[in-house]
């Protein structure tokens, strides 16, 4: 495919003056002497000037003249038989409008992004095809289509930057033969219908409350252990508890409540119910 393509390249930057034929080089021939029979007035239809940022492509008698592009600068034509299209070299950005897309796993969703581009050879962009800047718009409408209808929603939502090369890598292959380099693409919204982020919504909040019950569980299984190997350590020393009786009274003087708690052993209460 490659050698196919550099063919077709070739066959186009061939053409060359010197197919014209002789019809042709007695048509520039009688178009120069008119050139010089008008002059100086003549001069400014033979002189053009082409912008930093411009190529010129010329056709002589309907044909690419050899050479290339002209410019920047000036540049001369022979009037009457040379014609001459200006080719624009700065790097153009557009928006790809809404798309919907209905993803791998059957949800329709609206997709937008903005490509860049610049033309990389002026004089493809002129002979291969008739509006380069349209079909280019076209094709990453299509592309668009065709890469998102192989996702899943959740791929569409997560890999944007892997999707946007995919685009970019088939974009820059489809334009090549018309002289065209994709720069950059980008996706830049995914529009989800409202009755599936209404859904995704209450999934993620479902989400968020079994963690947070699993997580109280695990605190609550912590306590517990905490509160067993406290009571064996309590267990093993009785001042300690008295200690802790303390300890507790100081906290309930500091919030300065009236109120206090005297514990009374469990002994104490069976033997005045035997009694």
């Amino acid at each position: 495919m490659n050698e196919s393509r550099k063919e077709g390249r070739q066959s186009v930057l061939e053409n060359s003056d010197y197919e014209i034929g002789l019809i042709g080089w007695v048509l520039v021939g009688l178009s120069l002497l008119l050139v010089l029979v008008t002059l100086p007035l003549s001069i400014w239809m033979c002189f053009k000037i082409v912008k930093e940022y411009e190529r010129a492509i010329i056709f002589r008698l309907g044909r690419i003249l050899k050479g290339g592009p002209r410019g920047p600068g000036l540049f001369f034509i022979v009037p009457c038989t040379d014609l001459f299209i200006y080719v624009d070299m700065r790097t153009v950005t557009f928006d790809i409008p809404p798309q919907e897309v209905l993803t791998k796993d059957s949800v329709t969703v609206s997709v937008d992004g903005v490509v860049y581009y610049r033309v990389q050879n002026a004089t493809l962009a002129v002979a291969n095809i008739t509006n380069a800047d349209a079909a280019t718009r076209l094709l990453a409408q299509t592309t668009l289509r065709n890469v998102l209808g192989t996702k899943n929603l959740a791929e569409i939502l997560s890999d944007r930057e892997e999707i946007a090369h995919s685009m970019q890598v088939s974009l820059d292959e489809a334009t090549d033969d018309w002289g065209i380099k994709v720069q950059r693409v980008e996706i830049k919204d995914v529009k989800l219908p409202l009755e599936l982020q209404r859904a995704m919504a209450a999934e993620a909040e479902a989400s968020r409350e079994a963690r947070a019950k699993v997580i109280a569980a695990e605190g609550e299984m912590n306590a517990s252990r905490a509160l067993k190997e406290a009571s064996l350590v309590i267990s093993e020393a009785p001042s300690a508890l008295q200690l802790r009786y303390l300890q507790t009274l100081n906290t309930i003087a500091a919030e300065k409540n009236s109120t206090i708690i005297f514990p009374l052993p469990m002994d104490m209460m069976q033997s005045l119910m035997k009694r």
